[in-house]
């Protein structure tokens, strides 16, 4: 297994995997519906944080089985299709860094990838001066991150253009 910045090369690959991992792994914990709706109106390459340089790719036996990154933006979570998006920089004196955008091949799911990108993450966002993190948990992601020392702080939906709503988890980790 390897960890390797994302480019914008990456981006159709990417797509690829987000459709993999969310039809394989996030229907385990919602419906047809908030799948397909999730996957039109949310999750997506976000394309500031491969630009940020804060974006990285597991790749195993020479295929792409993970991503995941980290943020110095403002933007809680959200591909670029999504209304959450907000260029504006967190300041790392204050401010913690948003963990983002992890998504792991059905295939390679709970093979230690997620954990070795989230320690990557946190050390790269550390590297940046970020004492703190917070990030915001699907259903399905939710018992990952709190294995690994984020907390709850509270439970949110997410109301999509079309009217689905999807649950998920505000956490944060000192």
């Amino acid at each position: 297994m390897s960890i390797r910045l994302a480019t914008t090369a990456d981006i159709p690959a990417l797509i690829s995997l987000i459709e993999a991992s969310i039809h394989g792994l996030l229907a385990r914990d919602y419906n047809p519906q908030q799948v397909e709706s999730s996957l039109h109106y949310l999750f997506g390459v976000d394309t500031r944080i491969v630009e940020d340089g804060t974006y990285y790719l597991v790749e195993a036996d020479g295929v792409l089985a993970g991503g995941g990154g980290w943020s110095k933006r403002l933007t809680p979570f959200g591909g670029d299709q999504a209304a959450t998006q907000n260029a504006g920089l967190r300041d790392p004196a204050v401010d913690p860094a948003v963990i983002r955008a992890f998504f792991i091949h059905p295939d390679w799911a709970r093979r230690g990838i997620a954990r070795r990108l989230l320690v990557h993450c946190e050390e790269a966002a550390k590297d940046a001066g970020f004492k703190r993190f917070e990030l915001v948990a699907t259903l399905t992601g939710l018992p990952f991150y709190a294995a690994l020392g984020f907390r709850e702080v509270e439970t949110i939906e997410i109301h999509l253009p079309d009217g689905v709503t999807l649950g998920g988890v505000k956490m944060i980790k000192p």
